[in-house]
Parts: structure tokens; C-alpha cells; sequence
């Protein structure tokens, strides 16, 4: 074998095939595009996944799970992968420089997975509970602070739910108010007044017979 006797295998590289060029061609006339139509015109254009106005597959199907676009910029590191930085000073720069992390890796997070046998600081690096726990027992620190858990968002009223309430707590209102007039009312009122007056003015009626 010579370089001047290189070629591709047989069947590599095949002619460009032509359209339109009579029958004995196989795909003369109409070259291959059938009769009449959008996709028969010249420049008859459909989009890719296009039914013909039908609701597409890509959207029928059900969509599942979410990709972050950020999956790539936090590096995972294994607690037994710190014992290859030499420093004891631990950054994401000395991370990159020891191979541990990519160099394209923004952030990164400790996790529990193997053992940690010397004291080290972490700087500017995540941690997980279960890696914090390991890195102070060995006698090192973290200024990672601790994950904080998110505050479980109030239950969200209907406008419905919320005219009741409101109309409720009305009704209460006024019910309280209305206890508290009768209750400031003096017993008997102006007719136990006149009441007794006129009890007064027929014993002395009496008295006077």
C-alpha cells in the first residue's frame, strides 16, 4: 500500500443524485416531490415536527424532571478526594490545581464519602451535614454556614373562602354589638318609671278617701 494507491472503499463516496432529468432517471417530471401541494413548491417550507396544524408529538408527549442549567458549574467532592491537596488551606483554586474538580467548575460541595485523616480549612466551599460533622472531628473547620430549611408558604385562600370569612367575622361584630346595647339598657326603662309613678298617685288616692 502506497499513498498514491489510497482511495475510499467501494460504496464511500456516491454521486450526487440528480433530479429532473427525463424518466429513465427514476425521478424525472416532478423530481420526486409528487403532484401539486405546498411541499411540490418551490420554496414550499414546513417546520420541523409540523402535522398539518394537529397538536405535534413533541407537545402531546408528557414532560418529566428538570435540568438545571447550572449542573455543570458545582463540582461534587468526596471527603476521601481532600486528602490529595497537599495545603491545609483548602479553596476552589486549590482544588482545581490537585485535579479534583474540573477548571470550569464555579462552585463546589463536600460530601460524607470516605474518610478524612488530617486537619484541614475549608474556604469558600460547600459542606454537607454529614461532611462537617467528619471535617471537625478530624480537628478542622468550615466557613460554609449550615443550610437553613425553607419556611413552608401560607395555605392560599379562594376569593370565596375569604368573602365568608370576611362575612363571618361581620356577623360576629355585629352580634357583639348588639349584645353590648341590651346589656346597658336600665332595667325597666320609662314605662317601669311611669309604672311606679302611677302605683304612687292611687295610694294617695286611698289615703285621702
Amino acid at each position: 500500500m502506497e499513498l498514491n494507491t489510497l482511495k475510499p472503499a467501494p460504496g464511500a463516496k456516491r454521486a450526487r443524485r440528480r433530479v429532473g432529468r427525463g424518466i429513465g432517471s427514476g425521478l424525472g417530471k416532478t423530481g420526486g416531490r409528487g403532484h401539486k401541494g405546498q411541499r411540490a413548491r418551490s420554496g414550499g417550507f414546513h417546520k420541523v415536527g409540523f402535522e398539518g396544524g394537529q397538536m405535534p408529538l413533541q407537545r402531546r408527549l408528557p414532560k418529566r424532571g428538570f435540568n438545571s442549567p447550572l449542573r455543570g458549574d458545582v463540582a461534587e467532592v468526596r471527603l476521601g478526594d481532600l486528602e490529595r491537596v497537599a495545603s491545609e488551606r483548602i479553596d476552589l483554586a486549590a482544588l482545581q490545581e490537585a485535579g479534583v474538580v474540573p477548571s470550569l467548575a464555579t462552585r463546589a460541595k463536600v460530601i460524607l464519602s470516605g474518610k478524612l485523616t488530617r486537619k484541614i480549612a475549608l474556604v469558600g466551599i460547600s459542606v454537607s451535614k454529614g461532611a462537617r460533622a467528619a471535617i471537625e472531628a478530624a480537628g478542622g473547620s468550615t466557613d460554609a454556614p449550615l443550610p437553613q430549611p425553607k419556611a413552608k408558604p401560607e395555605p392560599k385562600i379562594g376569593k370565596s373562602e375569604k368573602a365568608d370569612a370576611e362575612k363571618s367575622a361581620a356577623e360576629e361584630a355585629s352580634a357583639k354589638t348588639e349584645a353590648r346595647a341590651a346589656g346597658g339598657r336600665p332595667k325597666g326603662g320609662s314605662e317601669a318609671k311611669s309604672g311606679g309613678e302611677g302605683k304612687a298617685k292611687s295610694e294617695g288616692k286611698k289615703k285621702d278617701g
